[in-house]
């Protein structure tokens, strides 16, 4: 068997990544702010897989810490992190935005992240056989950002920094870093999309979205691949969604 750890896995991405993993057979850590959505997440396992629901804020370092200490005593090993939560804000200019929203979405997008990663490389580095995959979950938005989304935008931006650092930091521990990198998967954070998103000549407009299932397919396609072997960079979106060309 073998052991992951999914952050945001009480929706979303994190929950659809989160039950691909355990209809394979993976024994997965359901990481997330809310009990009752990782209750729902580990409900939805087909019978007999191994679930840990760990309510955490990534934010938090020392939450953090104690909560990959407790995915070490449980599983004993992990083979696999998806560093998947995140969090925006609601479109502005930057001279609207208050430090403090600032300091939360990098909080939770840029040092969740690193503190997650830096939990997976200690646990990887020491467990035999050693090594183990780590995959960033970006966004489009670390090529190309969207009107008033200038946090979102630094911090995914930042997100690919550390994926490219800790791949290289990796290599000696058999440690495998890679980023998916999702355009307009349905979720709840993308709802708004079918109303309209403000677009980069100022209009508002709808935007198409795919099947969160193509996300998943993309995901297990890391997943699966041997520590020989690493997808640096994945980008999956929706065909027809206005990322490509001049807007």
């Amino acid at each position: 068997m073998k052991f992951a750890a999914v952050t945001g896995a009480g929706s979303g991405i994190g929950r659809a990544c989160a039950l691909g993993l355990l209809k394979e057979g993976w024994a997965v850590a359901l990481l997330g702010r809310r009990t009752e959505a990782l209750s729902e997440t580990a409900a939805m396992a087909p019978a007999g897989a191994r679930t840990l629901a760990l309510p955490c804020d990534v934010s938090d370092d020392k939450a953090v810490a104690a909560t990959f200490a407790r995915i070490e005593g449980e599983f004993g090993r992990l083979d696999l992190l998806f560093n998947n939560a995140g969090t925006g804000l609601v479109s502005q200019t930057p001279d609207l935005i208050d430090p403090a929203e600032w300091r939360r979405v990098v909080d939770a997008n840029l040092n969740g992240s690193f503190y997650c990663l830096s939990q997976a490389f200690r646990i990887m580095k020491a467990q035999a056989p050693m090594g183990g995959r780590i995959i960033n979950n970006g966004s489009i938005s670390a090529y190309a950002p969207r009107p008033g989304s200038i946090a979102y935008t630094a911090t995914k931006h930042a997100v690919s920094g550390l994926t490219r650092t800790a791949a290289l930091d990796g290599r000696p521990f058999d440690i495998a870093v890679g980023q998916i990198d999702i355009g307009n998967a349905a979720s709840e954070m993308t709802a708004r999309m079918v109303q309209g998103v403000p677009q980069a000549d100022g209009s508002m407009k709808p935007e198409p979205r795919m099947d969160l299932q193509a996300v998943v397919d993309a995901f297990m396609t890391m997943a699966r691949l041997p520590l020989s072997a690493n997808m640096l960079f994945v980008n999956v979106m929706a065909t027809k969604m206005p990322f490509v060309g001049r807007g």
